[in-house]
């Protein structure tokens, strides 16, 4: 069961009791969520990369050849929508399909050459933004959410 407190959130002058709300795991990581793509979001802003576009360059970049079928399974990102991401990845040279040399029906997802070089600057962009959540959460339970989400 968890702790029972009456927390209070500073809102300006006025100190708000969260009720419920604060034995809700959901309440948290909404919060937290939004803290974390903000930040994200202004720290990739100079590279035009969303969080979502991120995350398929990062994977794509570590398992050159995926197909999009298992890149969408991987990722938890709809097919209709990650053909779209697609689409605008290659169009700004940062994505190529290439024929499958395993399945003819498929293609194989690469990084340009353009697209190495961006996702190289995204990722040391990406570690400063992680080095800002270790600060705020602290080095242990920045560890110990990381493990527990891991396995969810």
């Amino acid at each position: 069961m968890p702790l029972q407190r009456a927390p209070m959130v500073r809102r300006g002058s006025a100190s708000i009791k969260l009720g419920v709300l604060d034995a809700r795991l959901g309440y948290f990581i909404r919060r937290v969520q939004l803290w974390v793509f903000q930040d994200f979001i202004r720290a990739l802003s100079g590279l035009d990369l969303s969080p979502a576009q991120f995350s398929v360059v990062a994977v794509v970049a570590a398992n050159p050849g995926l197909t999009q079928a298992a890149l969408s399974e991987t990722l938890g990102i709809e097919r209709a929508r990650l053909a779209r991401m697609l689409h605008d990845l290659g169009r700004r040279d940062i994505t190529q399909r290439l024929p499958s040399a395993r399945d003819k029906r498929s293609h194989a997802l690469h990084l340009t050459g353009e697209g190495q070089k961006l996702f190289a600057r995204a990722r040391a962009l990406s570690a400063k933004h992680e080095e800002r959540l270790v600060k705020r959460f602290g080095t242990n339970r920045y560890n110990s959410v990381l493990a527990a989400l891991r396995d969810f």
